[in-house]
């Protein structure tokens, strides 16, 4: 049995730099979900975009999701019949907080239930798109596993993490189903 994966980039998408392009480039068969407006993104549009990413990727996969795309999981959970392996939710953006991009539509209010699969929600104490304490509160609601990264900012290519090898070892026990979670 093999495990895909899937990176769900943020708002703007990934760079070069950023963690997600290099695991697509270092990891064998990993694909991005992409999206149809990475500047102005509406929620159903995303949601539609990873509901099409797992039907044809099948339940075999774990999805790494930034940012913006980590909300677009949550709301994705909500109202799909597909099942996946696992989510690794990094830095989720906080779509309620004052100040959120009035181009992303659709995103708020943030899902608050919990997640139909395993997951592991990675914050920084020094993100500014959303606090410490509002990840943590998604990771309790979403009944995900929680990880505080230190000050790491947005964990995105500014955070110069490379290949973010810490995150991929969170991959991995979301892969292989380690009995840490």
């Amino acid at each position: 049995m093999e495990i895909k994966v899937l990176t769900a980039p943020g708002l703007g998408s990934s760079g070069p730099l950023h963690w997600q392009t290099q695991w697509e480039q270092s990891i064998p068969g990993t694909q991005r979900i992409e999206q149809r407006s990475w500047d102005h993104p509406v929620c159903a549009d995303w949601v539609a975009a990873i509901e099409a990413a797992v039907a044809e990727a099948g339940p075999q996969v774990v999805i790494a999701a930034h940012s913006l795309a980590c909300i677009a999981m949550a709301h994705w959970a909500q109202q799909t019949r597909l099942h996946i392996t696992g989510a690794l939710l990094v830095a989720p953006a906080d779509a309620e907080r004052p100040g959120f991009p009035p181009e992303a539509t659709g995103f708020s209010p943030i899902p608050l239930q919990k997640l139909p699969f395993r997951s592991i929600v990675v914050a920084s104490t020094n993100d500014e798109y959303c606090s410490i304490t509002r990840a943590s509160f998604f990771a309790s609601h979403w009944d995900s596993r929680f990880v505080n990264a230190g000050p790491k900012g947005h964990i995105n290519a500014g955070s110069n993490l490379g290949e973010w090898l810490e995150g991929q070892r969170l991959l991995k026990e979301l892969v292989q189903n380690w009995p840490t979670l």
